[in-house]
């Protein structure tokens, strides 16, 4: 639990500092872990990944827009791509998760 305070207050810090510079963050994971760290049947570490949903976090963007719940790994670049204001790429299979509201 400690571990995951920390972190916590390091992304605080982190995210506080972009905002100050009039950036913007995306806070994503890929498949948790921390929920569960322990194998209750034999006692190791439990370090397969979990299957639970994942954040995709956007902070500090234009307040007209929210990300959509229900995307997958394929759609965190054309999210990004947009917030650039780029074109995204015909091969990229994945879609940009900005609504607008």
């Amino acid at each position: 639990i400690k571990a995951v305070e920390v972190v916590d207050e390091c992304v605080g810090k982190a995210i506080e500092a972009v905002k100050k510079a009039g950036g913007v963050v995306f806070i994503c994971a890929d498949h948790g872990n921390c929920e569960q760290m322990i194998n209750y049947e034999t006692g190791a570490p439990h370090t397969a990944h979990t299957t639970n949903p994942v954040p995709f976090i956007l902070v500090n963007y234009d307040e007209d827009y929210t990300l959509a719940e229900g995307g997958v790994l394929a759609d965190i670049v054309p999210t990004l791509i947009q917030v650039m204001g780029k074109e995204q790429p015909v091969e990229m299979t994945g879609k940009s998760l900005l609504l607008k509201k």
